[in-house]
């Protein structure tokens, strides 16, 4: 393994609403990862106030590397996520920022193999993406009818936008903060799981460096999972209406 970095300064952030069942067993996991591992991170819990008492949860746990982010209201993966980006882009000095679900869907294991990809990039902008969809990445427990309709929207997502990643809704990711500062958010409004193809559109067009890792998937065991007709629906939506600028100007504008 390579010798990590001190200069590295990493941050995960989590967005949740109404995880109390699994965000416990999450930073319990992350927090052994932290103490047997070259590689030190803090973390912000981002909540969109949780009926579940998701924040107030967590804080009982007095981690010293965890902060909570408490937004008034559920306002989409998007919203919350941009809001994480503005508190650690404008308040720090983190040099990554990793992004994972809170549901156990996103292993810690595979957090090894995303650091190394991160230390090996060559540029200051740069994008890791952990795939389920390339030699080596897998999923756990979905149905076939799942798995057939995420490998048809990347394949869509591909040929629409032009962009040559193999899961571009997936969220498990590490960005450069170098990239993250060359980003206008104030012009990205996404949510659900276009949230997770407008950050790629933006990595593409801003020219970053992309690494590809293979992860597994695993489908939630507890708590109740977001995804539904409707999000499904926005995302083919997002794609087509982008696809068309792309056709028109040769490339997305932003």
């Amino acid at each position: 393994m390579n010798e990590i970095n001190e200069m590295n300064k990493i941050v995960i952030l989590i967005p949740t609403y109404n995880e109390a069942l699994a965000i416990v067993d999450l930073l319990a996991e992350l927090d052994d990862f932290r103490k047997q591992s070259q590689y030190k991170f803090d973390l912000i819990v981002i909540n969109d106030n949780s009926p579940d008492n998701t924040a107030d949860i967590v804080e009982t746990l007095e981690l010293s590397w965890v902060q909570i982010l408490r937004r008034p209201k559920k306002e989409g993966l998007g919203a919350a996520y941009r809001a994480g980006f503005a508190k650690v882009l404008k308040e720090s000095n983190y040099t990554h920022v990793v992004t994972m679900d809170a549901d156990g869907s996103h292993r810690v294991a595979d957090l090894i193999a995303m650091f190394i990809a991160m230390e090996a990039s060559t540029t200051d902008k740069f994008m890791v993406l952990g795939v389920r969809w390339m030699p080596g990445g897998s999923v756990v427990n979905w149905p076939k009818y799942r798995q057939l309709l995420s490998k048809s929207g990347t394949r869509y997502a591909k040929f629409a936008l032009g962009i040559a990643l193999d899961d571009l809704t997936g969220g498990f990711r590490i960005y450069s903060a170098n990239l993250l500062h060359s980003f206008d958010f104030k012009e990205m409004n996404a949510t659900g799981y276009c949230f997770q193809i407008e950050m790629a559109m933006a990595a593409d067009f801003a020219g970053a460096e992309t690494k590809q890792v293979p992860i597994t998937f695993v489908e939630r065991i507890k708590g109740r999972s977001k995804m539904n007709g409707w999000i499904a629906f926005e995302a083919v939506g997002f794609i087509t209406k982008n696809g068309i600028k792309r056709l028109v100007h040769g490339y997305i504008r932003r």
